[in-house]
């Protein structure tokens, strides 16, 4: 990875600052997006330490705020000719419902809508790489997930797993979807399930609600490194730079759900998350 740009949102904690750790000790120049500047410069300096690297910057992005992922982009295209490498990390759960500063269920968008946004306004800058890739980090929940595109706000019957399942099929149909569409550009979209890793994921970003249930259970899980590692994989390694749509477990492509391989299903989420993002 020496001498490439690498890409990782939600980069202040858990999954994402160990993919940062890593992808810096390979070499790599890497750009933390975070939406708080303290914990984003605390997971700096923590980054910095871990790896010995000093080519890793901090940037703030807010992914629940169209506003602020477009000025991110401005941000970074005017800084950075290339990037090889984007790890659509961050994500979010709330067991309560919170909406963005747009007026979307908050799962829907940030784990969707926000990285639909940003991954669009970076994809020149991914073509103009050797070999582009943009890793996703979906879920195995995506298999209790339906769309709901009639009720983003989920104003009907709202449950934390409803929310997060939606989200998450939305990241393999959108992976999918935008794999096709980037067939001969020479980049890639693959798509994860990390498994189940004690992160803050399950935290409210308005209240903190949640943080007493992880301790309580996070002994159960994989630590961040563990989780990290298929991402990390998926972003490196040499046999992978024709593989492109698909859906990872554990390095290994795992089969989809009917729903997840629907064309039809994705066809029509691209072309609302355009019409919402204000891409159409």
């Amino acid at each position: 990875m020496q001498g490439k740009t690498v890409l990782v949102t939600g980069a202040n904690s858990g999954m994402g600052l160990a993919t940062t750790v890593e992808m810096a000790r390979r070499g790599a120049t890497v750009i933390m997006a975070c939406r708080s500047r303290k914990r984003g410069e605390e997971a700096l300096a923590e980054a910095v330490r871990q790896s010995g690297s000093d080519n890793i910057r901090l940037m703030l992005c807010d992914l629940a705020s169209f506003a602020s992922i477009r000025e991110f982009a401005a941000e970074f295209t005017a800084a950075y000719p290339v990037l090889d490498v984007l790890i659509n990390n961050a994500g979010v759960m709330v067991f309560r419902r919170e909406l963005t500063a747009d007026g979307y269920e908050l799962d829907l968008g940030v784990n969707h809508l926000g990285h639909f946004l940003l991954t669009l306004l970076l994809l020149d800058r991914l073509k103009a790489a050797a070999q582009g890739r943009i890793v996703v980090v979906a879920s195995g929940a995506y298999k209790i997930g339906k769309l709901y595109l009639d009720d983003h706000t989920l104003s009907r019957g709202f449950t934390a797993a409803k929310a997060y399942g939606r989200s998450k099929l939305a990241n393999i149909l959108f992976t999918r979807e935008l794999a096709e569409r980037l067939k001969g550009t020479g980049v890639t979209v693959n798509c994860l399930h990390p498994g189940a890793v004690g992160t803050s994921i399950g935290v409210s970003r308005e209240t903190g609600f949640g943080h007493r249930l992880m301790k309580l259970v996070g002994v159960l899980f994989q630590t961040s490194e563990q989780g990290a590692d298929t991402a990390i994989y998926l972003a490196t390694a040499p046999e992978l730079r024709e593989v492109s749509g698909q859906y990872y477990y554990r390095r290994k492509i795992k089969e989809l759900s009917p729903r997840a391989k629907d064309p039809e299903a994705a066809a029509r989420l691209w072309q609302w998350s355009l019409e919402q993002t204000g891409l159409a």
